[in-house]
């Protein structure tokens, strides 16, 4: 019977790591680009990364607008490494580019940037809304 109860308490145990979500997923507000305009992005698990995919987009007096890139994956192949870093790709729309990023997640607010071919590009600083 005790063999039981462990087993069972192992089992919950693991399932529960299992399921904790990484503090990074979420929706997130977007500073305005180039243009002025910003977007909401929604960030969850893909594969053994994380991806954020472009959900709204709104223009620079704040209104949802459309945009060709909803549905784009704009942060993709992100992994945590530790003390609220990450690693990863993020895509600008405003300049077409796709740059190797660093994410640095504190509290509700996520500093981002990334460099292409040695330029690297400050991404502001993001909101977590849910």
């Amino acid at each position: 019977m005790e063999k039981l109860v462990l087993t069972i308490a192992a089992i919950m145990f693991s399932a529960g790591m299992a399921a904790a979500a990484d503090p990074l997923e979420g929706t997130w507000r977007t500073t305005a680009d180039d243009n002025g305009n910003s977007g909401l992005i929604q960030v969850a698990p893909c594969g053994a990364t994380l991806c954020g995919t472009l959900v709204k987009s709104y223009d620079s007096s704040g209104k949802e607008m459309a945009s060709k890139n909803i549905g784009r994956n704009i942060i993709s192949e992100t992994k945590n490494t530790g003390g609220g870093s990450y690693k990863g790709k993020v895509y600008s729309p405003d300049r077409d580019k796709t740059y190797s990023s660093k994410l640095k997640l504190s509290g509700d607010t996520l500093k981002v940037s990334g460099c292409v071919f040695g330029i690297c590009r400050d991404g502001g600083t993001w909101k977590k809304v849910r």
